[in-house]
């Protein structure tokens, strides 16, 4: 999940690979970078893991969505690459496509049988979560439609819609994902670790939209 430094002591966000790390990157990864078929194929062909690891745990299927090169993610897929590995941060492909509201890699992956349900992050999340907390409505949608947990807790006992709320800006779109996951059925009775839902989380912090979508919920 990325938490973008909004509360003290939490992660600062994923970051894709760096230059210096790309430059020492081993034949698949680079392939897989650059989105070269060619040279992926011929890596695999010469015996290249196609679920390596570089140092810090990303799979080349890591390693093509944080760079959206939708092909490269295809062909691992169709080499047999296992679509629901996590890197050392916890972060498995359907995260790192949804974190970067990258819509096109998420719809790909989720074609190719990658999960939505998976428990990621240090913070014991989603990609639910994760795209939540960031306005990330079109994402959200998708991630609901492939069966993502609506009411997954996090290790700081927030939900999706908790998250929508209090790491969002109460703009257009934290309003769109919070509507989504109400029209859901997310259940919205579920609070904070002080017990506030997100109805009053929304109410505290002035997010007048968020509430009246909050109370015209229906009640379940």
């Amino acid at each position: 999940m990325v938490l973008c430094g909004l509360l003290p002591g939490l992660a600062p966000a994923q970051t894709a690979p760096s230059p210096a790390e790309v430059a020492q990157f081993g034949a698949l990864h680079a392939a897989a970078h650059r989105g070269d078929l060619p040279r992926l194929a011929a890596a695999l062909a010469a015996g290249a893991a196609v679920d390596g690891r570089d140092r810090h745990g990303r799979t080349p299927v890591h390693v093509a969505t944080f760079a959206r090169q939708r092909e490269a993610i295809r062909a691992l897929a169709k080499a047999g690459a296992d679509l629901r590995l996590l890197e050392d941060d916890r972060y498995d492909a359907v995260t790192i496509a949804a974190v970067a509201d990258d819509e096109e890699t998420l719809k790909l992956l989720l074609a190719l049988g990658a999960s939505a349900r998976l428990t990621t992050s240090r913070y014991d999340g989603t990609a639910l979560i994760a795209a939540a907390h960031l306005g990330h409505d079109g994402v959200v949608r998708q991630l609901i439609a492939a069966g993502a947990p609506l009411d997954h807790v996090n290790n700081l006992h927030w939900t999706a819609a908790i998250e929508a709320v209090v790491l969002g800006d109460g703009g257009a779109r934290h309003q769109a994902t919070l509507r989504a996951l109400v029209d859901a059925g997310a259940n919205l009775a579920l609070a904070d670790r002080t017990g506030r839902t997100p109805l009053e989380l929304a109410r505290s912090r002035g997010f007048d939209a968020m509430v009246r979508i909050l109370e015209s919920a229906p009640k379940r």
